[in-house]
């Protein structure tokens, strides 16, 4: 199972939605941003965080993905390893990965489908109409 790490979660979002990096901050060379090229909306961000920012031991840096995520569901992943409360973003519709070997690219993979929908105006994830079927995202994350 390959994990999550900066270069193939870079390498996935460039080849999966022909969305490039882009580095906004000359002070933070290693930021960067994903946006969806019809509306120019963030979907997601890479930054590298000192691991006492998150309350973990050590004062290095990690690398982290911001994703906006459905709220419903981002209560339930900060449950689990790996997923925190989102970093300089609104942490009710934004989530933080850590990209840390703590979660793997087929965890992280449905999610940046989600955030890719989420930024093309709030559009939410495919429900099946008239029932209380879930999203296949939410359906795997569920504990």
């Amino acid at each position: 199972m390959e994990m999550a790490r900066r270069e193939n979660v870079s390498q996935y979002i460039e080849s999966r939605y022909a969305a490039v990096p882009e580095h906004l901050w000359a002070k933070y060379p290693a930021y960067a941003v994903f946006r969806r090229q019809n509306n120019r909306k963030w979907f997601a961000v890479l930054m590298d965080v000192p691991r006492n920012r998150f309350g973990l031991n050590g004062e290095e840096s990690v690398d982290i993905l911001d994703i906006k995520c459905d709220p419903k569901l981002a209560g339930s992943l900060r449950e689990n390893r790996g997923f925190l409360p989102a970093y300089h973003m609104n942490k009710t519709s934004w989530i933080t990965v850590l990209l840390d070997g703590s979660v793997s690219m087929e965890e992280l993979a449905p999610l940046l489908d989600m955030s890719y929908d989420l930024a093309d105006h709030g559009r939410r994830c495919a429900r099946k109409t008239g029932s209380a079927a879930e999203s296949e995202s939410e359906q795997k994350f569920k504990r």
